[in-house]
């Protein structure tokens, strides 16, 4: 399911890229359009596109670099009983209800749909990604309300 899961998030981390992509350059098209000239001194149509256009264009840098980390990242087999570490899919029970974790190296909190299921990604910055590390199944925290259910 790892393998899957993995392939599910680059495709997304794609999809996501070539919109984000797309759009940067059209608001960068639009900061430099005759058309989006001032007419006036209060008219700042083309500042806040050029604004918008410096920020999309930092936005792509960011996930770009995502991308290449996701395409680049190979989580190790976690047998059975092992501790919980960076590429790991945790199940867990939170208050009665089941969710599913990847302790990944970038994305956080981005939500990937696989086979009906919902998969929450984790990374280092994340408080419950600290108190994961170096758990097991079985393992209850607490703070969290939560129980590994399976580590794998």
């Amino acid at each position: 399911m790892k393998a899957e899961l993995l392939e599910q998030i680059r495709a997304d981390l794609r999809d996501r890229y070539q919109r984000l992509a797309k759009a940067a350059m059209d608001a960068h098209a639009a900061a430099s359009d005759p058309d989006s000239k001032a007419e006036g001194k209060y008219d700042t149509r083309s500042l806040e596109a050029s604004y918008l256009a410096a920020g999309q264009s930092r936005l792509v840098d960011e996930l770009r670099e995502t991308v290449r980390l996701f395409e680049a990242f190979s989580p190790p087999d976690v047998p059975a009983g092992d501790f919980i570490g960076m590429g790991t899919l945790v199940e867990a029970d939170i208050h009665g209800e089941t969710s599913l974790f990847l302790l990944a190296p970038a994305a956080g909190g981005m939500v990937v749909h696989l086979h009906g299921q919902e998969v929450t990604l984790l990374t280092p910055a994340s408080a419950l990604y600290q108190q994961l590390l170096g758990r097991s199944a079985g393992d209850y925290l607490e703070d969290a309300g939560l129980l590994v259910i399976e580590v794998s």
